[in-house]
């Protein structure tokens, strides 16, 4: 846990990050083995960060490891999240997607293409500085996010607009 002060008031922040090289003993500190299935979900996520759904993962471990199931992916990722290797992201009503990212961040979600990006914080920021929490609060969960069309999508959408096509 760190502990800062802001504006007069101490403001703590649990903080988890992994140094190791390894996922073992994350998993091991909570009673989990690294089972193959486990390292088959996780190697899925490094792989490709780009949040995928359950049944995403589900579909590219499938291919490396045919015998494996839905449900078997499923406790695979809640265990991985449990053990803090990977979050659970939420968006609305839409089906959690999972990212492999646990330093601080933000998503952003595009509301044209469905994709799901991660929003650094800046270099010369910090989780204390960008946000203004109440006095006397202790953080031990932050989930940020925003919405709106990715690069590409509001390209597309620039091109297609009436406006830009009577130039």
């Amino acid at each position: 846990m760190i502990s800062t002060v802001k504006r007069g008031y101490s403001l703590r922040i649990m903080v988890k990050k992994i140094e190791s090289k390894t996922c073992d003993e994350p998993l091991h500190e909570r009673g989990f083995r690294f089972t193959a299935q486990r390292r088959e979900v996780y190697d899925a996520l490094m792989a490709r960060r780009d949040h995928p759904t359950a049944v995403e993962v589900f579909m590219r471990v499938k291919e490396k490891m045919p015998s494996i199931s839905l449900g078997t992916v499923y406790n695979c990722l809640e265990t991985l999240t449990e053990c803090g290797l990977v979050k659970h992201v939420n968006l609305d009503r839409a089906p959690s997607r999972y990212c492999p990212n646990i330093e601080p961040h933000a998503h952003f979600f595009c509301d044209q293409c469905n994709a799901v990006f991660d929003v650094p914080l800046r270099k010369d920021s910090s989780f204390e500085k960008v946000w203004d929490v109440p006095p006397r609060s202790v953080v031990t969960h932050h989930e940020a996010s925003f919405r709106g069309l990715c690069p590409d999508c509001a390209t597309r959408d620039h091109q297609k607009s009436p406006i830009n096509n009577q130039k």
